[in-house]
């Protein structure tokens, strides 16, 4: 019995999530307390995920123990009896009384936050008011009216217990409506990103290394993001010129200049200059400003920000990856074997030394390849699996389902390393499905994680909300694809600590008997769906067009991504050049600043003989203008004398 399998994964995850929030947010801009809140989220998310492993193998040696125990006793040193185990105790088993513990913190934690907390801080980074006060009364304003048909839901649903006999409601019954309404929630849209992603993400890695289907797809992005990028800019203009408008009526002084200047620091410093540069009328200003104006204003300045940095942020990384995806298509080719990139990127010179481009065109145009064809093939049989688990995990005798039959086959034998190696894995596929599909959907498009410390606020809490709701919905999900929870296998075996901490929804029994065991059935007829592309097609038939292969609208998007692309890389080209040209120039300056430096002493020691030379008219000049004419004299009256260095 020991602690440090537990510790090493807590901290490790603890490591894990600070690495992730620090590669996508920006710790140095963002607001402290989201910064710690969203760290709090996909810290405690991501613990359930690596934790819960640790706690299934600890429920199969208590399952063991409880079914296990020999009828015979030993008799102790202190002389008392105990019963003969004959199970076999896991390397990582922890204490009783630390797990419940642990998942009652983690849990209650994350529901307070995705629930309460970063709503509330989503929609208070969203509030135009000026004061703390009344972005905090926006924000409530905000949330109330989200989740009053939630608490309408919730009266109905406790008004009908209330007058159902043979139901007595109590702080655990009230406590076990909480969570599992939470789960309901989640898992019903669970069961939407599952039905999409296990059938897209094997089919990504597959036509990720098909080179040419993955360049005309970001040629195809490239278009549709242009059209963003395009209206945002229009819209972040329309804003723009709005903020003017009220800078030409509010001059210092006025009341409201405090406002207007808590605006115009929103605004970046390239923006605040176009501004000066713009020519407006004063007819064009506004009447009457007001308060409640500017309380417009800044809420659309704000959400017109956000959009236009966001479509900057994809528009780079989107252009970098094509460049880079049209080098890999280009050096496939190469005779030399050696990768040649466009713009070589930046690297230390150790790496240089081992990362040759000899080794670069290999890993890029070979074996990169074949590595995603393979892990194509792992994911569509991890999916296949998950589908057929998913429709036949509620039958226990007999069992069908494939995660169950393994889990069964390593409990008999003891093996606690693989039940654990297998919970992680299976857990650790599903959690990439639900999470890689959610920031893709264009419906949730408004939102995005771009890397390099790019992602904003906004953003950052959305994601930390979404880990919470769908963790705990997945792996209660999970556990009943290995038949661990009683009440889908309808058998009474010791549970998880987990389960008994989020407990059950018994006392509705539509939810528990039906919604919870029938509705993942529903991932089959989605998984079809997803692999005819209906969606995409029923999307592209009312105006939003999709990718497809045999479509005309497509292949005309295609090649005005191309164009808009080349044109960008054309000028991202022209601005290297025009660096390159920088930088040897300032070499060359450095390299004859020694010898300008000597000629500058011999100048010196000459001064104020030169000056006085240059000051002076030279006779032979003055000669030539007396032959020349008048006219010519007249001409050169008020200009500046000629000296003798003037021709040098």
């Amino acid at each position: 019995m020991t602690l440090t399998p537990l510790i090493t994964e807590v901290v490790v995850t603890f490591c894990l999530a600070a690495c992730l929030l620090y590669r996508y947010g920006n710790w140095h801009q963002h607001n402290v307390l989201v910064t710690i809140a969203v760290l709090i989220a996909w810290y405690f998310s991501l613990l359930i995920i690596f934790v819960l492993p640790l706690d299934v193998s600890s429920t199969v040696f208590r399952q063991c123990i409880q079914a296990n125990v020999h009828p015979d006793y030993t008799l102790l040193a202190n002389g008392s009896a105990a019963p003969l185990i004959l199970c076999e105790e896991p390397w990582s088993f922890v204490p009783e009384n630390v797990l419940p513990n642990l998942w009652r913190i983690v849990y209650w934690s994350s529901q307070f936050l995705t629930w309460l907390v970063l709503p509330l801080m989503q929609s208070y980074a969203k509030a135009g008011e000026f004061t703390f006060q009344g972005k905090l009364k926006s924000a409530l304003v905000d949330n109330t009216i989200y989740y009053g048909s939630y608490l309408f839901i919730c009266i109905m649903l406790l008004i009908y217990l209330a007058v159902k006999p043979g139901v007595l409601l109590d702080g655990q019954k009230l406590k076990a409506i909480a969570s599992s309404a939470s789960n309901t929630w989640g898992l019903f849209l669970l069961v939407l990103l599952l039905g999409y992603s296990l059938v897209e993400v094997p089919r990504t890695f597959w036509n990720a290394s098909s080179r040419v289907h993955t360049l005309n797809h970001a040629y195809f992005k490239a278009s549709k993001l242009s059209s963003d990028k395009s209206e945002s800019e229009e819209c972040l203009d329309d804003v723009l010129e709005a903020v003017q408008s009220y800078a030409c009526c509010i001059r210092p002084g006025d009341p409201l200049y405090g406002q207007l200047e808590t605006i115009m620091h929103k605004i970046p410093r390239d923006l605040r200059q176009g501004m000066k540069r713009r020519q407006r009328n004063m007819e064009d200003a506004m009447d009457v400003p007001s308060i409640k104006g500017l309380i417009r204003l800044h809420k659309k300045l704000i959400k017109a920000l956000q959009i236009y940095r966001r479509c900057e942020t994809q528009w780079d990384l989107l252009v970098e990856r094509i460049i880079f995806l049209d080098d890999v298509t280009r050096n496939q080719v190469s005779r030399d074997h050696k990768f040649k990139p466009s713009f070589p990127p930046s690297r230390p010179n150790w790496l240089n030394v081992i990362y040759t481009p000899t080794i670069e065109w290999y890993w890029r145009c070979q074996i990169q390849c074949y590595l995603l064809r393979t892990a194509a093939i792992i994911s569509a049989i991890l999916s296949a699996a998950v589908v057929w688990s998913e429709v036949t995990f509620f039958n226990k005798e007999p069992v069908l389902s494939i995660f169950a039959q393994l889990f069964n086959w390593s409990k008999e034998h003891y093996d606690y390393f693989t039940i654990e190696i297998m919970s992680t894995i299976i857990i650790a596929y599903l959690c990439y499905c639900a999470y890689s599909t959610v920031l893709k959907i264009r419906v949730l498009n408004y939102y995005y994680l771009a890397p390099h410390h790019q992602t904003d606020e906004h953003s950052l809490l959305f994601s930390g909300m979404m880990l919470c709701r769908l963790t705990p919905p997945l792996c209660l999900n999970f556990l009943g694809l290995i038949h661990m929870d009683s009440h889908i296998i309808k058998s009474h075996i010791m549970e998880t600590y987990y389960t008994q901490v989020m407990g059950h929804m018994d006392v509705v029994s539509i939810i528990s008997d039906g919604f919870n065991i029938y509705f993942p059935m529903a991932i089959l007829a989605f998984c079809f769906t997803t692999y005819f592309n209906i969606g995409s097609r029923l999307l592209s038939f009312i105006g939003f067009q999709q990718f497809l292969d045999d479509d005309e609208v497509t292949t005309d998007l295609i090649e005005e991504g191309r164009e808009l692309v080349n044109r960008e890389k054309r000028r991202r080209q022209r601005c290297e050049e025009t660096a390159g040209r920088r930088r040897q120039y300032q070499e060359r300056f450095r390299n004859s600043t020694a010898l300008s430096n000597e000629g500058r002493s011999i100048i010196r020691e000459d001064s104020s003989r030169s000056n006085l030379l240059a000051a002076a008219e030279p006779i032979d000049s003055y000669q030539s203008n007396l032959e020349e004419g008048p006219e010519f004299n007249l001409a050169r009256i008020g200009q500046p004398p000629r000296g003798l260095f003037d021709d040098i």
